[in-house]
């Protein structure tokens, strides 16, 4: 099979031939149709993620595909089943090994390019904004990089909740995307003030930053007392400058997320955000943006379009063009 494996962090990820594996107890053999990239890939890549194994390792967190097999005395979707899975790794292969109990049975109507992109971002911004936030109806929601793969549900899922959203993208056709996503008000990044333009809109009660750096200062500055701040990602490169007086001062509060981290202290978390979320996905209340799909020979360049900011949603490799 073919496989986008990292085998030196000092090298760039390249395609290349490997055994099909074997699942053992408790694992599942997928055959993979699509994988979602996300940000953490290309952290990966470097080996500058929390959760990044030693070489050689695959990149790709989020696969979907059909169960081909399962490990001995596995129970676990039935051979056939369609199925997403959150591995953290080894996503962008054309088959691979997974814990049964991380596999997710699809709905009828969601595609694999679809699942590849919905569990990580759908379920990164439900529940940071319901579980940890507690966004309530008729609070102003900031989201800073709202036209990126978590952003962009952000602001899906923050509408649907029943804030007043305020999406920070830069350039009018991001800009566009997130309107049509159901933002309120849209702020240019290149071109606008972020701290002016949110206080002259009332302030911010909720800013979920997966930026960092200079937009997570403005966003700072603009907050409503007793707001609270999701920290989401650093995609900027540069981490916030928190300062704990002035969270004092106004009484805001600063939480940090990461969505995988509860599948080793609280998986329920997770289950029951899932559950919602695949209910509003039946009622077609919410559907993944994909901006971008390329195959799996075409890896480096899907993850060029992250590196450059080209897209906007997710972007999906595919190993089916049926996919």
């Amino acid at each position: 099979m073919k496989t986008f494996r990292v085998t030196d962090f000092n090298q760039p990820a390249q395609l290349t031939d490997a055994p099909t594996p074997k699942p053992a107890q408790g694992q599942a053999l997928i055959d993979i149709r699509a994988c979602g990239l996300n940000f953490a890939d290309l952290l990966m890549a470097k080996g500058t993620y929390q959760d990044t194994p030693p070489p050689p390792f695959s990149l790709g967190m989020e696969p979907a595909g059909i169960v081909t097999a399962l490990g001995p005395d596995t129970k676990g979707p039935t051979p056939g089943t369609r199925v997403a899975v959150f591995s953290g790794r080894d996503g962008l292969a054309e088959q691979g090994v997974f814990d049964a109990d991380r596999c997710l049975p699809l709905p009828d109507k969601m595609n694999f390019t679809e699942a590849a992109a919905f569990q990580i971002a759908c379920g990164t911004s439900h529940v940071a904004l319901d579980h940890k936030a507690r966004l309530q109806p008729g609070e102003t929601l900031l989201v800073l990089g709202a036209a990126g793969g978590v952003g962009l549900t952000a602001v899906e899922i923050g509408k649907l909740m029943g804030a007043r959203v305020i999406a920070c993208a830069r350039g009018a056709d991001k800009l566009a995307i997130c309107q049509r996503a159901g933002a309120d008000h849209l702020i240019n990044t290149d071109t606008q003030d972020i701290r002016a333009e949110v206080k002259a809109l009332g302030g911010a009660d909720v800013v979920y930053d997966a930026i960092g750096g200079a937009q997570f200062d403005a966003a700072f500055r603009a907050c409503n007392p007793e707001a609270r701040i999701l920290l989401i990602g650093f995609a900027s490169g540069d981490l916030p400058d928190v300062r704990p007086n002035h969270m004092l001062v106004k009484n805001i509060s600063l939480i940090g997320l990461y969505w995988g981290g509860y599948l080793k202290f609280r998986p329920q978390v997770l289950t029951e955000s899932l559950r919602q979320l695949l209910a509003w996905y039946g009622e077609g209340k919410i559907k993944p943006h994909v901006s971008h799909t390329l195959p799996l020979d075409r890896a480096p360049d899907a993850l060029d379009l992250l590196r450059q900011r080209k897209s906007t949603g997710k972007v999906v490799v595919t190993m089916n063009p049926s996919s």
